[in-house]
């Protein structure tokens, strides 16, 4: 087999969309990782322009005000899966973005059309470079950002189930408020006119209720693979 055609089928970008609690950060990193593909994580990059403007004095509760500001911070996304870094006007905002203060904040950011379209370009960039292919995960990938994708995966899980890994991962939370926190922040993003988090028509469905994490990855893993293979 030539050179290049192993690099065209090896070359396949892969958009995992879903709600927050689906397992898609952890999961999109393992699959890039196993495959030898960059990744991104898109909400990283919606988090790092919303604590940008919670530390400039920006007023996030006003949309001309995002808007207006929207522009400024310079967002840099490393896309190595094992190591994947975000910097915000050089500075490494990788802990910061995961504050509550931030998490609470950034649906309304994110639902700004200005600040839509920038990280949708900005995104989009990223995976054309990504000459090695890409995994990219995030909310309207598959919908918006890459509607061409090779590959497009809805994650989904009860709520319950959701609210119960986020409450894994942060110590002394509240399962109750974590999970309602979570379906507040589905109707937000679900509902914004601009790019709302929904699933494609093409996408493959994978409901992560009953699955472990490396069932998860091990299903993902197949079905690029079985696109590689059909490339």
């Amino acid at each position: 087999m030539s050179t290049t055609v192993e690099t065209a089928r090896s070359s396949v970008i892969v958009a995992i969309d879903g709600p927050s609690g689906t397992g898609k950060s952890s999961t999109s990193k393992a699959v890039a990782a196993a495959l030898g593909l960059s990744y991104l994580d898109t909400g990283a990059q919606y988090r790092a322009i919303t604590w940008w403007m919670l530390t400039n004095g920006v007023d996030v509760s006003d949309p001309e005000q995002i808007a207006t500001a929207a522009a400024k911070p310079v967002i840099v996304s490393g896309t190595d899966p094992s190591a994947p870094t975000i910097t915000v006007d050089g500075v490494d905002a990788s802990g910061p973005i995961r504050t509550q203060e931030v998490t609470s904040k950034v649906s309304a950011v994110s639902a700004v059309p200005e600040v839509r379209t920038l990280i949708t370009a900005l995104q989009r960039s990223i995976a054309a470079a990504a000459t090695g292919g890409i995994v990219v995960e995030g909310r309207d990938i598959g919908t918006t950002v890459l509607p061409d994708a090779d590959l497009k995966i809805f994650l989904t899980a009860s709520p319950e189930a959701r609210a119960a890994r986020r409450s894994g991962e942060v110590k002394g939370s509240d399962l109750t408020a974590t999970r309602e926190a979570l379906i507040k922040r589905d109707a937000a993003d679900s509902g914004r006119k601009t790019s709302p988090l929904a699933k494609a028509d093409d996408a493959v469905e994978v409901d992560t209720t009953e699955l472990t994490l490396q069932q998860v990855i091990e299903c993902v893993v197949t079905l690029v693979e079985g696109k590689r293979v059909a490339a």
